[in-house]
């Protein structure tokens, strides 16, 4: 996991006086983005540069362009950043305003584009810093080519308001016992809570999704915060990870900072589903001054399909009224093992009847950048204002969060937020949670109550499937005698990727041996089955356990090249986590998958 907490600190301050002012619906008159989305409706977000532009003007790519100011753009990002310099052309000046390599956009090398406000991580570069303008903005890209890449932005003026706030910390400790609301906070006077705390965070996680955070502002019957607390603070399929700007988990304590103003009166509770008691402490940053006329009541819409319906995108939003999205979470868990396709989808947003926001990918959207590509979106990255929560692709499962602050999504009378499962036609079932965090004026339609818990809980995959050619883990292998690597082979007219292993006679501590690292959701006994090509002069392949062969051995060797299918090899005890699971080898094997599938849970206490 990488938490960049020095960014974290740096930006809390840079961005104080926006956060402290959040609830304020901002006086934008409209938001939106330029990006290089596939205008087809295809896939082609930005590989082939078709769409990477709205002109060409000499040597040069046009890749955004306002005219109705004023405005400021909120927001750059990009994947495929390049050394040819991009320029920004500020109110009809002849002359770019600010000239820089693409890349020097995000590392901080030259003003005004610094650091905390820029930076790059889990495949993804971004850029935060505010590029104001009165009248017009054109902005230049002088290169061949560009790819992958969105600019946000807001019209119109809009100035954080500064607020100096007398606060009181409340301390309490509460035990929550089975279907009884514990209230950790009640007011019947105007105020607002600044931050609140809950500790320890672990007593959340787990696959249950059994204890409800619940808010109720200023005598509404409906709660405006209604979501489990582990998806509210980011947790990744019941497991703590965010640490952002607004809410996550740190030092074993959950935190919840954004401001909840009101009116009149307010209550937030706990409630447990869970059989046994459960002891939590919480610590809640109250100040007395209630809402204001411009700012909106914070509503916390949580949202599940357990398997996302064929042609339709995941909804986040669908709302009417006046407010403003401020941030997201997502966890995605897919029914195909080994397979995340259900990631190439794209946001969208539609405000106010128009589409304004057409994304690239599920991971641009949230900062990120090349899932399953390892070192990029390929494990737990956090940053304070987004970050990937985790990524298994052989549990075909992913998260993020993004939080929105300077390029907030502000409605006047709607806002639809969805995003796309699949490539192209929202055609591969996905299992999708959502977390939409927002601010309004008018309270958006929602649910008075959770779905049960059978249908809220986290369904671990019974089936792993690891890609052995790219991207599993290797434990270890034969010392000597042995030649291990990555090769794509020809195989009638498709090309495939294996990892190929030969071996001979016998490693210095006997038979030829290697293993992966396989990461288990849930203990149990589980049949392994290995998968790969057959051809002339091939090995065999076998599972051990405490260096001795257990159960089949599998023979590659045949008289044609071809695929050979899933071999099933052995059953096998495994963990909660990482195991090691050991083969021994003879000769050349040619490796594609490693199957786990699960055989038995263990038997309960």
């Amino acid at each position: 996991m990488t938490a960049h907490w020095w960014l974290l600190a740096a930006l809390a301050s840079t961005l104080s006086a926006q956060t402290d002012d959040l609830a304020r619906i901002r006086a934008y008159r409209k938001v939106g983005a330029f990006s290089s989305y596939d205008r087809t409706g295809g896939n082609d977000d930005g590989f082939s540069g078709k769409y990477s532009f709205l002109r060409k003007e000499g040597d040069a790519l046009v890749i955004a362009e306002l005219n109705d100011g004023p405005g400021v753009l909120t927001r750059i990002w990009t994947p495929t950043p390049t050394q040819d310099p991009v320029e920004f052309y500020i109110d009809g000046e002849s002359t770019p305003r600010h000239r820089v390599k693409f890349i020097d956009l995000f590392t901080g090398k030259q003003a005004p584009f610094l650091k905390p406000d820029v930076g790059s991580g889990a495949g993804g570069y971004f850029c935060y810093v505010p590029i104001r303008f009165e009248k017009s903005i054109k902005v230049l890209y002088r290169g061949p080519k560009l790819q992958f890449y969105q600019i946000n932005y807001a019209l119109g003026t809009d100035s954080p308001r500064a607020t100096k706030r007398a606060v009181e910390i409340i301390k309490a400790q509460h035990r929550l016992t089975q279907s009884k609301p514990a209230v950790i906070y009640a007011s019947k006077t105007g105020a607002r809570v600044l931050s609140l705390k809950l500790s320890p965070a672990s007593a959340f996680a787990g696959p249950d999704r059994d204890i409800v955070l619940r808010a109720y502002w200023d005598g509404d019957a409906k709660p405006a915060i209604l979501a489990t607390i582990s998806d509210l603070l980011g947790y990744s399929f019941g497991e703590p990870a965010a640490e952002s700007l607004l809410f996550g988990v740190k030092d074993n304590t959950g935190y919840l900072h954004l401001p909840m103003p009101f009116a009149k009166s307010a209550r937030i509770e706990l409630v447990s589903e869970r059989a046994t008691p459960v002891e939590i402490a919480t610590e809640i940053v109250h100040s007395k001054s209630p809402k204001l006329d411009d700012e909106g009541h914070l509503y916390a819409l949580w949202h599940r399909d357990a398997k996302t319906a064929d042609g339709r995108p995941f909804v986040f939003a669908d709302v009417q009224g006046q407010g403003q999205i401020v941030g997201v979470s997502l966890q995605s868990q897919g029914f195909q093992p080994g397979s995340t396709t259900f990631f190439e989808g794209d946001d969208q947003a539609t405000i106010d009847g128009e589409l304004v926001i057409h994304g690239t990918g599920s991971e641009d959207f949230f900062n990120g950048g090349w899932y399953d590509i390892p070192g990029r979106w390929y494990s737990r990255v956090l940053f304070p204002l987004s970050g990937c929560l985790d990524y298994k692709k052989h549990l075909a499962r992913t998260g993020a969060y993004r939080i929105f602050v300077n390029d907030a999504m502000v409605y006047r009378k709607s806002i639809k937020l969805t995003i796309e499962h699949g490539p192209v036609k929202n055609n591969v079932p996905t299992d999708y949670t959502g977390v939409t965090y927002l601010y309004a004026t008018t309270a958006p339609t929602r649910p008075d109550a959770l779905p049960l818990l059978a249908d809220r809980r986290v369904v671990a995959p019974d089936r792993m499937t690891y890609e052995l050619g790219w991207n599993t883990p290797i434990a270890a292998s034969s010392l000597e005698k042995a030649t291990l690597k990555k090769e794509v082979i020809t195989l009638g007219k498709d090309n495939v990727r294996v990892l190929s292993f030969t071996t001979e006679g016998n490693d210095r501590f006997g038979p030829h041996f290697i293993a992966f690292h396989v990461d288990v959701p849930e203990a149990g006994n589980y049949s392994i089955a290995i998968e790969g090509l057959t051809g002339p002069g091939l090995g065999s392949i076998t599972a051990a356990l405490n260096d001795q062969p257990i159960g089949k051995l599998i023979s590659f060797a045949a008289d044609k090249k071809e695929r050979s299918g899933p071999h099933n090899l052995t059953t096998l005890e495994l963990r909660n986590g990482l195991n090691a699971i050991y083969f021994q080898v003879t000769g050349r094997v040619e490796l594609q998958r490693l199957h786990v599938t699960r055989a038995s849970r263990p038997a309960a206490n």
